[in-house]
């Protein structure tokens, strides 16, 4: 099947130029509508980590520039790679897994047409989670830097944590409007990311020399759920509010765990 190509840079000529950034691994089923989110932007750039299934056909086919980063070098790598491949210095970067919604890209549309001038954008995440969209918890507002001159800041933090760091002192301008997160698959997906990202996570503490403790195994998991269900009021989400405070202890337990069981030479063996 063909896909009717959306991207097209000649609709809107705004003042300042945005690429849109994306990075994608296996992603067949969810990258169509993330490129067509993105149709605003003046170009739309693709980093694949080598998928097998037809993430590269179908964000080709819908016109975005598609580069192939393979092995995956890691998210805040990728992610960098990204931006350094764009045309433009103003870039709006993406998951695989997330969008635009309607509303954030008439925002961004307008501010393009009067020139974009701050370091940076962030913007709240709509963070859909086993069929609803939740309002509490870690999971809102769960605001995040995407929009942000390449120039002035950069990708950073720590694997698979990694956030936009601005390189100044200029202020992070803050938008109302928000990106969707479609997050997990299902509850089967949550777990493997869960493993899969606690292990990284781990790994890159013990990069930097960090050791597991018994404050870290028994003390922060159970702080971590607290913050989620009540601190940050999860229990307001219903069932999906304590899932996701469990499951947040139990990713923070396991990034323990696995920092526990490393070798203490540095633990990337």
């Amino acid at each position: 099947m063909v896909i009717e190509p959306i991207f097209d840079s000649s609709a809107m000529q705004p003042h300042t130029r945005v690429s849109g950034c994306v990075i994608a691994y296996q992603e067949e089923d969810r990258i169509g509508d993330c490129v067509r989110s993105l149709a605003f932007c003046d170009e739309v750039v693709v980093i694949d980590s080598g998928s097998k299934d037809r993430t590269r056909e179908i964000a080709a086919e819908l016109g975005a520039r598609v580069i192939d980063n393979a092995p995956f070098p890691g998210h805040r790598e990728q992610k960098q790679f990204a931006i350094e491949q764009a045309k433009y210095d103003y870039v709006f970067c993406l998951d695989a897994d997330e969008r635009a919604t309607p509303a954030l890209q008439k925002q961004i549309v307008a501010l393009a047409a009067r020139t974009l001038d701050a370091a940076a954008y962030e913007m709240p995440r709509q963070n859909h989670y086993l069929g609803r969209i939740v309002r509490r918890g870690l999971f809102w507002p769960d605001r995040k830097i995407r929009l942000f001159d390449r120039r002035r800041a950069k990708w950073g933090g720590t694997n698979p944590h990694d956030h936009v760091e601005v390189q100044d002192e200029s202020p992070v301008v803050r938008l109302a409007e928000a990106i969707e997160h479609l997050s997990f698959r299902d509850f089967a997906h949550h777990v493997r990311t869960a493993r899969s990202f606690s292990l990284i996570a781990a790994r890159a503490l013990a990069a930097k020399g960090r050791h597991c403790n018994p404050f870290d195994l028994l003390v922060r998991p159970p702080a971590v759920f607290v913050k989620s269900l009540l601190v940050k009021r999860g229990f307001l989400d219903g069932w999906r509010g304590f899932v996701i405070a469990a499951m947040a202890a139990y990713t923070d337990w396991l990034k323990y765990w696995q920092l526990f069981r490393l070798p203490r030479d540095g633990g990337v063996s």
